[in-house]
């Protein structure tokens, strides 16, 4: 089956995350991505090496792609930088802003020369404003944007356990670009993406933005809900955890007939509604807790399952390896092939096959002739 975006240029100038992640989810949609790297290598190469001797991040990140080495320095890599965008459908950078300028390939002048040429540039804060020379990675948009003061427990804020800021700007790139293929399929123009770090933070930080600004800003609560109850993790007989979600009054009605078999608690006054639940989390987490410990997990299960209540085991990465709706396909790396999560949107009918995870460097020949014929 022909790809989504088969046919498409993609010439990316990346390190990292999420430059790489949207080049990656191009790639993964049929276009023909040429990753240009540094004679060093995308430092994203060197974080680990617990793939077959590869980086888990570069693995994850960069399968399907041609790797290019390049030093924009030199004169003959200019000539092939400047053959490859002339060709391009798509660039995609995440340099330091200003940094494409100082090069001599500023944004506005590849629009101009290239107008039919989409362009998407990340930067950690965004390319104008007064923190756009910052220096900005995950972690520190995690703290700056207010995200680590609402995870984790009341004790102390926390970082998320994955990359969750570079993911979503990567996420946001992507589509990005996709809306900018889309209308240039209708008007034949090209056009210039800009997204942030930061940005991207900041939009998944409305709901706690809204009740800050409403009065009540959200609390850390570990695996409670700040404005959702019950939903949350409770202790089974033998002290294995279960985490339950009750989305609204209804549930909560078959969650104290048919689970806690306690009819007296479905209309209570104290617990009729979400926000009485709320206002009373202790006293119903605490009747919710006497119930669950005296029951062993798979027999609670068994009737959260026939009573179709939310819930989840809290399984740590070794229960993903083993989980049963656990989906993987094999990338080949340079030192062999791996296991790696199909990605969320598939395409019914279409085989999941992506292309290996380059060698440093290992088409720049053959790229280079292709274009500039030396």
């Amino acid at each position: 089956m022909t790809k989504p975006l088969d046919g498409l240029l993609v010439v990316a100038l990346e390190q990292a995350v999420a430059a790489p992640l949207c080049s990656r989810k191009l790639a993964d949609a049929g276009a023909r991505v040429i990753k240009l790297e540094r004679p060093e290598g995308d430092f994203a190469r060197d974080y680990d090496t617990l793939v077959n001797g590869e980086s888990a991040y570069f693995v994850w990140l960069n399968r399907g792609k041609e790797s290019v080495v390049m030093d924009l320095g030199d004169a003959n890599d200019r000539a092939l930088f400047e053959a490859l965008i002339a060709k391009a459908d798509v660039f995609l950078q995440n340099l330091k802003p200003g940094v494409m300028d100082k090069l001599g390939y500023p944004i506005s002048a590849l629009r101009h020369k290239f107008p039919q040429l989409i362009c998407c540039s990340i930067s950690g804060y965004s390319v104008a404003g007064p923190y756009a020379k910052r220096k900005a990675y995950d972690l520190l948009v995690q703290a700056e944007s207010g995200l680590s003061s609402i995870t984790g427990g009341p004790e102390a804020p926390a970082r998320v356990g994955v990359s969750v800021v570079d993911i979503a700007t990567g996420m946001n790139a992507y589509e990005g670009i996709l809306e900018a293929l889309l209308r240039r399929a209708n008007t034949g123009e090209g056009g210039e993406v800009q997204v942030s770090l930061f940005g991207s933070m900041a939009e998944w930080m409305s709901v706690p933005l809204l009740q800050t600004a409403g009065g009540k800003p959200p609390q850390r609560m570990g695996f409670a809900h700040p404005t959702v109850a019950p939903y949350g993790v409770f202790e089974t007989k033998g002290g294995i955890p279960i985490l339950i979600s009750i989305q609204n009054d209804r549930e909560w009605v078959v969650l104290a007939e048919k689970v806690l078999r306690r009819p007296d608690l479905a209309r209570h006054p104290r617990m009729a509604t979400n926000v009485a639940r709320v206002a009373n989390r202790v006293e119903m987490d605490s009747l919710i807790a006497d119930d669950f410990a005296q029951r062993p997990i798979d027999t609670l299960a068994a009737e959260l399952d026939a009573a179709e209540i939310a819930y989840g085991r809290v399984n740590d990465v070794h229960g993903l390896l083993t989980h049963p709706h656990l989906a993987l396909t094999t990338v080949d790396t340079p030192s062999g092939p791996t296991r790696m999560p199909v990605p969320a949107a598939l395409h019914v009918g279409a085989d999941v096959t992506y292309g290996p995870v380059p060698a440093l460097g290992t088409d720049t020949a053959r790229v280079r002739n292709e274009f500039i014929g030396n």
